[in-house]
């Protein structure tokens, strides 16, 4: 009986996911269980052996599962292509390192912030470091950073928009809800990962 072989881009995605989960601190057993899946079930769709990781829907909701969106999987993607074509260099231009299927560093172009206080406890307390990619909308109960005309970054919870105002949570309580007017925000940035002290 031949060996099944998974198809190469397959792989790459499957290495992505890998890569998105490990970011997170998660098993595969973890990160399964958020989705009512045995961590072998995950372990197929890193490994490049189940398809259906092609799907947009399935890329949402696997992604969803870590917090995260299916720009950031393309992101660590593309970072994983950059690597394996461009070898060494393209590492040091990014500050990211690639050993195969470990891989350390944040996306492209994304950025950190630390939470100064426990306004957004527990999603995120204090001391906790959020990555951001700026200008990647969030979706609803999803983390977030607004970029305030005066300079001032907050982290929020994300709610919903509208053409005139963005609704978030958690100035002091998560419960609580936030309205910030369009004119006062430079940026809305969604969050695509969580980093504990």
């Amino acid at each position: 009986m031949p060996r099944f072989v998974p198809d190469p881009e397959a792989l790459r995605l499957g290495e992505a996911l890998a890569a998105l989960r490990r970011e997170r601190g998660l098993s595969q057993a973890e990160a399964g269980s958020r989705l009512d899946m045995t961590s072998q079930g995950w372990g197929l769709y890193e490994s490049g052996r189940r398809p259906g990781l092609f799907r947009p829907d399935v890329q949402r909701r696997l992604t969803g599962a870590l917090d995260a969106t299916p720009e950031a999987l393309a992101l660590i993607r593309a970072l994983i292509l950059g690597e394996a074509d461009a070898g060494r260099a393209a590492s040091s231009a990014t500050g990211l390192e690639s050993r195969g299927r470990d891989f350390d560093g944040a996306g492209v172009g994304s950025k950190r912030l630390e939470v100064r206080d426990d306004a957004l406890s527990p999603w995120a307390g204090k001391g906790v470091l959020l990555e951001y990619q700026p200008g990647l909308a969030p979706r609803p109960g999803q983390g977030c950073v607004v970029e305030m005309a005066d300079g001032a970054l907050r982290p929020r919870l994300f709610e919903r928009s509208d053409a005139d105002s963005i609704h978030v949570r958690g100035v002091g309580s998560l419960e609580g809800s936030e309205i910030i007017r369009r004119r006062h925000v430079t940026r809305l940035s969604a969050v695509i990962a969580r980093h504990e002290p």
